[in-house]
């Protein structure tokens, strides 16, 4: 009861100190300064209310976010396999040229929803036995989530949450998250300022993530595991590997283990895939040879 009213209170000083991006957005690096309120719409495609394309039970995450250490030991049974209770938000901040979800991140397919809805998805969830609420690219909603979260919390939600971004946010907001957010999974995607600009548009990409991942960390720490193998708090870094930048993937390892920690838990995506209209230089799936460089 007492860290739920502590929530609680922490989100409501989040909202205040907030609140002036509905009429002046500046809640990512982009700084559209839009006035959400009056239905402008900034580059991520979404105005003063949440869009969900999907939520569900997600198995395919890690496997300390999604119950999978736990099924190990309990082969028996699938009941032990709870999921991420995974919430995808449409519109995107940062738009990669390669996004295996362009429905979602450019065309923002999906439903409008009021942080009363929203609130009950993250209820609806925890009463499927999610183990977490996996906020699925957040950053440009996270006012709308915030009034869902607080609404959630009053009415019981008490499963650790995850803010699951592409890192492109800003230290502001990141700021506001302190005690909110329980895991944070940014994904690590650049670490050269060419590399961001020609596959994002996004040239201050490293700098921004560099700022927000090390204030995450400052907030959360390294990743801590319950002993049935469920993650409750930490950082967990992840990186998709790109094909012909496995120098660039290297780059960002090292300098994790300088600048944040060689404990970091960290997760080293392969799953890349062409599609849209792509550059030669990434117009193919990354290399065996290219992930077991990375990897060692």
């Amino acid at each position: 009861m007492q860290k739920r009213d502590q929530k609680i209170r922490l989100i409501k000083n989040a909202i205040d100190s907030l609140s002036d991006n509905r009429s002046d957005c500046h809640l990512c690096p982009r700084m559209c300064h839009v006035n959400r309120d009056k239905g402008e719409i900034g580059f991520c495609g979404v105005g003063n209310r949440a869009f969900v394309a999907h939520y569900c039970l997600h198995f395919g995450e890690e496997p300390f976010l999604s119950g999978y250490y736990n099924y190990k030991k309990n082969l028996q049974t699938k009941s032990s396999l709870s999921g991420s209770g995974a919430v995808f938000f449409a519109g995107c901040n940062l738009k990669c040229i390669y996004c295996q979800n362009y429905q979602i991140s450019w065309q923002v397919s999906g439903a409008c929803v009021s942080p009363d809805k929203l609130a009950s998805i993250f209820l609806v969830l925890q009463e499927k036995k999610a183990l977490n609420i996996n906020l699925v690219t957040p950053t440009h909603v996270i006012l709308p989530i915030l009034e869902a979260l607080k609404r959630a919390f009053i009415l019981g939600l008490n499963i650790p949450i995850v803010y699951n971004t592409s890192a492109y946010d800003s230290y502001e907001t990141i700021l506001n998250l302190d005690g909110i957010i329980d895991i944070y999974l940014p994904d690590f995607k650049y670490l050269r300022e060419d590399s961001a600009r020609r596959l994002s548009n996004a040239p201050d990409y490293p700098k921004r993530a560099i700022t927000a991942i090390k204030e995450m960390y400052k907030q959360v720490g390294n990743l801590k595991i319950d002993n049935e193998g469920n993650a409750k708090r930490g950082l967990i870094i992840r990186h998709l590997i790109l094909p012909g930048h496995m120098e660039e993937s290297c780059t960002i390892l090292e300098w994790i283990a300088a600048n944040i920690s060689t404990k970091v838990y960290l997760s080293l995506m392969s799953q890349f895939y062409p599609c849209n209209n792509l550059p030669d230089e990434i117009n193919r799936e990354i290399s065996k040879d290219e992930y077991d460089g990375v990897l060692a």
